[in-house]
Order: structure tokens, then C-alpha cells, then sequence
């Protein structure tokens, strides 16, 4: 294995991240050598994920630092195994807290109002969201039993928040949020619009480019995230705090 300082970065991220990780990570490409982005659906789906992950890690020749941009999102980490590399991770339940900025954040938020269904720029773009999957439930189900499904997956929200990182992308998606506010309103859900922050996931790169140079990334590396040595995996009892 290549001594620490030459471990390459190789970026495996959530779609939902894809805005802020192109423009975190260093423009000259020098130390990230490969970016892939993980369909949004793979969260629908959590007992898919770490398969799909797997398969992703498995296919990387050279022993790297793997940055994942990724909570444990409903377990879908579980058993991600490191192989020949290192992995790094955001100690967070799911990609909330990397939109807010923090796990600290996303704590208040929760403590604040725990139903809470949360949009954003990747998820409105790719139709996760109730409205969308109440169309892909309609024609397979018909009106009356879609609705049923629907009745049992958001009867228990209490708020729907937009989180967007700049004006534009408010100005921009806050038309489509909007309407899924409205369809919302069946199960009384409030509408909230809130500024997200990059400060996670700008820790993130900062922590594993540290890592890839062999350096000591300080007390946050612990608190904040999970760091998996060659040989070791992800496991739920990594993520309690």
C-alpha cells in the first residue's frame, strides 16, 4: 500500500451533493482522481445501498482515500467493507445535517419539530418528493388506494422545509415547493423555507484531503466523522453519538 501522504481521493457522493462538492473540491484535479455521483434513488431504497456503494468501492484499483458523501441514511451503510482503502464519512443519521451545515443543526431542527420532511435542489429535481410519488403510485394503484399509501407514509409531518444554499436556487425551486406544500396541506403540514450551509461538507473535504496527506486531522475527525481503515467496514454502532 502507498504510504499515507500518496493516497489519491477518489469522491463517492449522493447526487444531492453534486452542487456543493464541485465547488469545494480543488479545481486543479491534482488531488481528487475520480468523482462519482450516486443516483438520488438509492435512498428510497436504503437496503440497496450499500451493495450499489459496494460495488462502486470494488471497482477502484488503487488503494485510496474514499471520501463518502453520505449519512448512514436508514442503515444503507451497514456493512460497507473498506478493502484496500480508507474510507471517511459523516457521522450523521442521513444527508440533513450536510445541507444545514451541521449535526448540530439538524439536532435543533428535529428537537424543533421532529415530523419534518425536508426539499432541496437535488431531491425537487429528481421527484423525490410526496407529490411525485403520489403520480407514480396513481396509475398502479388508482386514486382512492394511492391516496391510502400516501395517508400512511406523511399522516405524522408536521412541516415541510425548502433548504437552498444560494437566492437563485430559492428563487428557482421555491415555485415547485410550493405545490408540493399544497398537496402537503392534506395532512396539515406548515411551509418553512430555511438557508442551508456548506460548512459539513467544506469539513469534509478539508478532513480527507488532511487524511490523504498522512496528517492529523484533529479532534473533528471524531466527533464529526467516521474514518475506516483498510480491512475494517461501516457498522450503525459507529454512528451513535
Amino acid at each position: 500500500m502507498p504510504p499515507a501522504e500518496r493516497l489519491p481521493i477518489v469522491v463517492i457522493a449522493c447526487q444531492v451533493l453534486e452542487d456543493m462538492l464541485e465547488r469545494l473540491l480543488p479545481e486543479n484535479g491534482r488531488s481528487v482522481s475520480q468523482v462519482t455521483f450516486m443516483d438520488y434513488g438509492l435512498h428510497r431504497v436504503p437496503s440497496k445501498m450499500a451493495g450499489a456503494l459496494q460495488d462502486a468501492l470494488d471497482e477502484i484499483e488503487e488503494p485510496s482515500l474514499i471520501m463518502l458523501g453520505y449519512g448512514l441514511c436508514g442503515n444503507g451503510l451497514e456493512g460497507l467493507k473498506a478493502g484496500k482503502h480508507t474510507l471517511v464519512v459523516p457521522r450523521t443519521d442521513d444527508c440533513i445535517a450536510l445541507l444545514l451545515g451541521s449535526y448540530s443543526a439538524y439536532r435543533q431542527e428535529f428537537a424543533a419539530v421532529p415530523g419534518t420532511y425536508y426539499l432541496s435542489k437535488g431531491w425537487l429535481e429528481s421527484g423525490s418528493h410526496p407529490l411525485s410519488e403520489y403520480e407514480e403510485y396513481l396509475p398502479k394503484y388508482g386514486p382512492k388506494e394511492a391516496m391510502w399509501i400516501m395517508d400512511m407514509q406523511y399522516q405524522h409531518y408536521e412541516r415541510l422545509m425548502l433548504v437552498t444554499h444560494t437566492q437563485t436556487d430559492l428563487v428557482k425551486y421555491r415555485p415547485v415547493a410550493q405545490q408540493v406544500a399544497r398537496f402537503c396541506e392534506r395532512w396539515e403540514m406548515r411551509y418553512e423555507e430555511r438557508a442551508g450551509s456548506d460548512a459539513y461538507v467544506r469539513q469534509l473535504v478539508e478532513i480527507a484531503m488532511a487524511l490523504s496527506r498522512g496528517e492529523e486531522p484533529g479532534q473533528a475527525s471524531g466527533r464529526d466523522f467516521v474514518v475506516v481503515p483498510p480491512g475494517g467496514a461501516i457498522h450503525q454502532d459507529q454512528f451513535i453519538r
